[in-house]
């Protein structure tokens, strides 16, 4: 059976002093075991997220990564740099990097082969824009991506990431995909991993949606037989709705 993962993703948000407060309040909730969670936070506050979340069960990691362990790639973070401050993942390929700042596949599929080869679990995110939706190529869309970004990533690694299906007009755009929108990708997703790889590695796969999620729909969303978490980016700025989140079984 695949463990439920919340994963907070702060995006540009939290200074050091701010990011401090909240991770102390999380810290100090109850949270539901059976439930992974965990936070992605900005660079600058990671190695405060290693040290206050140390001996606790919350996970945290980047939001993003280069490929390259070192070397003159000025504003870059690296694996290695994530690995000595015990990180456990890292988010690759959001949408806002790749629409934002111009990611391609062709990197994104480097970072995820650096991730894996430096015990990194990647939580690999696709998803389509409105436009594409409206044409009704979402599926082709997200098809082009996981398949690109996972060449020559063996079986054995894939069952291990998370992929976080994320279409990018819910995304902090207060719209959300209905529950069953969202599990059709979902169930989409983890077919196309069987047909790259086997059935067996496909029910391995946790997979995430992430899109407006908050306490008001992470019931119903997480009812879904192929949703397995959720990659929240507002509601996990406050301790009490990220809480609420990971406590959806309750």
């Amino acid at each position: 059976m695949r463990k439920p993962v919340i994963v907070g993703n702060w995006k540009m948000n939290k200074t050091p002093s701010q990011a401090k407060e909240l991770l102390n309040a999380i810290k100090e909730k109850e949270l539901d075991s059976e439930v992974e969670a965990g936070v992605c936070v900005p660079a600058i506050d990671l190695t405060l997220a290693s040290e206050i979340l140390e001996g606790t069960n919350i996970k945290f990691g980047g939001q993003n990564m280069y490929f390259e362990e070192e070397g003159a790639f000025t504003g870059e973070i690296s694996p290695l740099m994530l690995n000595d401050i015990k990180a456990n993942y890292v988010i690759l390929g959001h949408s806002e990097r790749r629409d934002i700042f111009g990611e391609c596949d062709k990197l994104i599929n480097k970072k995820v082969l650096s991730a894996f080869a430096h015990d990194l679990t990647p939580i690999l995110c696709c998803g389509e824009s409105l436009e594409e939706r409206e044409a009704n190529k979402q599926e082709e869309k997200v098809k082009s991506q996981i398949t690109a970004d996972l060449k020559d990533v063996s079986e054995d690694l894939v069952e291990k990431m998370i992929i976080a299906y994320e279409p990018i007009w819910a995304i902090g755009t207060g719209k959300t995909a209905s529950a069953d929108d969202a599990e059709a990708m979902c169930a989409y997703i983890r077919n196309l991993v069987a047909d790259l790889y086997t059935k067996e590695t496909a029910e391995k796969v946790r997979i995430q949606y992430g899109g407006s999620v908050k306490p008001a729909n992470v019931k119903e969303l997480m009812a879904k037989e192929n949703i397995d978490g959720a990659l929240v980016g507002g509601a996990s700025l406050k301790a009490d709705d990220f809480a609420a989140l990971v406590n959806h079984r309750k």
